[in-house]
Parts: structure tokens; sequence; C-alpha cells
């Protein structure tokens, strides 16, 4: 039996969406989400674009409040990268006042942390770290992923390979370091040494990092999804993130093709301008055919409206899925 939509996603817990920008990918993981809802399973489907649009698609204020319900077994979340990042500042915060006894914050100290949150990356940094919090709870069945456009998807899905392997190198400086300070110790015969606290929050980062790359490589428990369109430029941009992808051991499970328009409209009397563009679809979608094989494992037609509120979703999820 060939492979689809419908036999692949059931056995992955985490389901990812990814693609350029504005392709369908918060559409399509809306639609599988609910689907799998519908299922009786329990599912999270949220999104780590700033340019969320979760809110619009479920016509409910979702962002930056955490899961929301939308109906039973559904939730669905934006993540508020600004919020993470604000937490985070005030972790570093106590921990600095905690770990050296301050009564506040030295002057250079906090521009430190002012200056390091301004950097360009902090917000990628903020929006994995809540990632990170949402899989290892595993509160849910299932976990849809509407992930940022292809260029920041490969930065965020690189973030736990960069993390760790520079918590590796610190980590191993921080114990040599830690020998060093056993040996002082004994020569001068103190009987105790202070727990190192610099050593156990980089395992504990290093850990929840560990866990979520696991999930983000394991092919038996991830399916990535590229989302295309029948242009020659997708193609094109799509054939070379799946290169970069597969570097990072991303698990690509096939390719869904939006926005085809319906064949049925050749037989009817429409303007030359319509029947181009079909003719020029066709040629793209025996491109994609070609290019990527049996991993095309739908095509999605145009819909007549925008995909809103949850009786569009349902009809979708019936288009991706069957009645």
């Amino acid at each position: 039996m060939a492979n689809t939509l419908a036999t692949i996603i059931p056995q992955h817990p985490y389901v990812m969406f990814g693609g350029k920008g504005g392709l369908g990918k918060t559409t399509f993981s809306a639609a599988t989400a609910f689907w799998l809802a519908q299922q009786g399973h329990k599912v999270l489907v949220f999104s780590v674009d700033p340019q969320a649009s979760l809110t619009d698609i479920f016509q409910r204020d979702i962002f930056g409040k955490g899961a929301v319900k939308i109906m039973d077994n559904l939730y669905a979340q934006e993540i508020d990268a600004d919020s993470h990042i604000k937490a985070y500042q005030d972790e570093i915060r106590k921990k600095i006042l905690d770990m050296y006894s301050f009564n506040e914050i030295p002057e250079e100290i906090e521009n430190y942390i002012q200056a390091a949150s301004a950097e360009p990356a902090m917000e990628e940094s903020a929006i994995f770290d809540a990632v990170v919090d949402i899989v290892v709870k595993g509160d849910y069945d299932y976990y849809i992923y509407d992930l940022v456009p292809l260029g920041h998807a490969l930065y965020y899905l690189s973030m736990a390979k960069v993390y760790d392997e520079w918590i590796n190198k610190i980590t191993k400086l921080r114990e040599e370091m830690r020998e060093h300070e056993v040996m002082v110790a004994r020569i001068k015969r103190e009987k105790d040494i202070e727990q190192d606290q610099i050593l156990n929050e980089l395992q504990y980062i290093r850990e929840r990092i560990n866990a979520s790359s696991r999930v983000l490589t394991d092919k038996d428990k991830t399916a990535f999804f590229f989302v295309i369109v029948p242009e020659e430029m997708i193609i094109l941009d799509t054939q070379k993130a799946a290169e970069l992808f597969a570097k990072f051991d991303v698990p690509i499970a096939g390719y869904v093709v939006n926005r085809v328009l319906p064949a049925e409209l050749k037989q009817q009397d429409i303007p030359p301008y319509l029947r181009n563009r079909i003719k020029m679809q066709n040629k793209y979608l025996a491109e994609i055919d070609k290019t990527f094989g049996a991993q095309v494992l739908a095509r999605v037609p145009e819909m007549e409206r925008d995909v809103t509120g949850l009786a569009m979703i349902e009809k979708l999820a019936k288009i991706m899925y069957g009645e």
C-alpha cells in the first residue's frame, strides 16, 4: 500500500510542517491537529514563527497565552519570544544573586544581560528554549510544529547541535577547574568544597537540549514534511533546503503540494490567463513528481476562501486525510 499522510502521521508523535513563508504550513498544521484530535488523541499544535497566524486560523486569542483549548483533545499555542527573553533575564538575575549573595545586580552585569538580550539570535534561542519546555513535559499524544520559514527553521533545528557542542566544551573546562579546586582543598586539608552550581546548571541545560534534540532527529518519532507549491523557484529552494536539513539528520517524511488548481477547470470556459496558469502548473507538477517521486504524499487544491474557523479547517482535514 502506498504511503499517505493518513498512514505516516499517526506513527509519529512529533510532526513538523516546513517550507517557505506563505505556502500553507500553518493551515496544514491546524488541519492535521484537528484530524488527530477527532481520532481521540490529545494534540498540541504550536507555532514557533514570530509572525504566527494560529490566532487567525482558529479565530481565537492564542498568542502568548500558553496552551489554549480549541475543542475536545485539541490545544493550540503561539510562543511569545519576548516574554521568554524577559523570563530568561529574570532567571539569570536570580541565579547571580543567589550564587554570589549580592543584594542587587552590579551595573556592569546588568548592562551585559541587556546587551546579550538584544543579540539577533536571542529570539531564536528563546523560542528554542520554549520548545524544549513543551517537548520535555510530554503532556500530549501528538505535537504538531508549525515551523518558521526555511532559513530560520534550519537555524532552529541546528541549535541543538550548536548548543550541545558549546556546552560540552564549557563543561569540560569547568570539570578541569573543579579537579584543580579539589586538589587545592586537599592540600589545604579543607573538609568540603561548595557544590559546583555552575557545573550543575550546565549539565541541566545539556540534558534538556539533548532530550529535545533526540526528538527532532528521531525518525521513529518525528516526521518532517515540506510544503511546496507548483512554482519553479519554490521547487529549487525546497531541493536545496532538503539537502541542508538532511545534514542535520532531520527525518524528511515527505512533501505536500499545495494550491493546485482543479483539473476540471480545463473543461470549462475560462479566460486565457487562467488556462495558461493551469498549463504552467501542470509543467511544474510533473517536475515535482520527477524530483521528489514517491515522497509526494498529497496534492491539496486551491481552496475557495481562506482557511479560518473550525468549519474550513475540518474541510481541509477531509481533503488531506479523507473522510
